[in-house]
């Protein structure tokens, strides 16, 4: 990302970043796509805002509460999540198709060969508040925020760089999902062309990404599956693993390093630059702190871990929205990519019988 195209107030956010890795503040930050509004809170967070989020990935975890909770966690699982307690109201498939055109349009001369396009779905939920969904969600990263007037709550399956105490940065895209109730629906996703190609390519522009900020960058693992589980069922999804070596100082550099690779390459696209001037215009508005990225540095055990906001539910003004989307490369068609962005339209519970 060019520093130049954004504020002094974004600008003095990630240097705070910097001081507070010099210092070994532990901290949590919240950063929304656009880097128009991003967040830091010295841990324990002592403001106004309401945070609840749980980080379970690898040996490094946070469970945080900010200000006290006033729900019973174990009384909220006794709730059953039923059918029906979530409904979609999609956009048309031409409205979709117009933008997905726009872009198919763009690869075709050259401009993308990978973009991330997405949209909001108005929704409703009955029986439980985005906080109660944030307690019964199962996933590796978790947020609940809360504001004034507006809140979402995140449970994404997806990493963006965890950094370990050996001085070691990983990455792990993700690309390419597919209901597992199908028959052999692992093996159909791993042959599928498009999904290779998509993987492919956001594996190459992290790859490319971390060899920005960290040296003897290799891929430990290529494109192997997770099995996810939802509401609607449970879900594949491929992943690679991406790893490089920071340099010893890289505490006073949290901040230069997040600077340098946002957004996130797995949902903006490449080349990452001229992909994004394609998706303000392919989109209908922007997307704040969807697709952003949330996580917190441990202090203590000098380790960061942090997570891509999706899977991404917000109220507005009282009006419940689901943002989702998917990559779109040359070997895409509309009306698959559609259905797609309607399939991840989900909170991860587990289905009650």
């Amino acid at each position: 990302m060019n520093s130049c195209k954004i504020s002094s107030e974004t600008l003095n956010f990630f240097n705070l970043m910097n001081r507070y890795g010099e210092k070994r503040v532990s901290f949590l930050f919240i950063i929304d796509f656009e880097l128009k509004s991003p967040l830091i809170f010295e841990l324990p967070v002592r403001n106004a805002h309401k945070i609840i989020t749980n980080i379970t990935a690898d040996s490094c975890s946070l469970y945080s509460r900010a200000p006290y909770n006033p729900y019973n966690k174990y009384a909220v699982h006794k709730k059953v999540w039923k059918d029906g307690y979530m409904k979609k109201f999609p956009i048309n498939f031409e409205t979709y198709n117009k933008s997905f055109q726009f872009v198919a349009d763009n690869q075709k001369n050259g401009n993308s060969y990978l973009l991330n396009l997405t949209f909001k779905t108005p929704i409703e939920i009955y029986n439980f508040s985005l906080e109660e969904i944030f307690y019964l969600s199962c996933a590796k990263y978790k947020l609940y925020f809360k504001k004034d007037d507006y809140e979402f709550v995140v449970f994404s399956p997806e990493s963006f760089i965890n950094i370990d105490e050996n001085n070691r940065i990983f990455t792990y895209p993700v690309k390419g999902t597919i209901n597992a109730g199908l028959k052999n629906a692992e093996k159909i996703l791993m042959d599928d062309d498009k999904e290779l190609a998509e993987h492919i390519t956001v594996v190459d522009l992290l790859r490319n990404d971390l060899n920005i900020i960290s040296s003897d960058v290799k891929v430990n693992k290529f494109r192997y599956t997770e099995k996810i589980n939802t509401d609607l069922g449970p879900l594949f999804q491929t992943v690679s693993e991406i790893e490089g070596k920071l340099k010893a100082n890289y505490i006073n550099k949290f901040g230069d390093i997040f600077l340098s690779l946002l957004p996130a390459g797995s949902v903006s696209g490449a080349p990452k630059d001229q992909t994004l001037e394609i998706i303000k215009k392919a989109e209908l508005e922007p997307r704040g702190y969807y697709t952003g990225v949330f996580g917190y540095y441990d202090g203590i055990k000098n380790c960061l871990k942090s997570s891509v906001m999706i899977r991404f539910i917000e109220n507005i003004n009282n009006k419940l929205y689901y943002r989702s989307g998917g990559g779109i490369t040359v070997y895409s068609t509309a009306i698959k990519e559609y259905n797609e962005m309607i399939r991840k339209i989900y909170v991860p519970v587990y289905r009650n019988s």
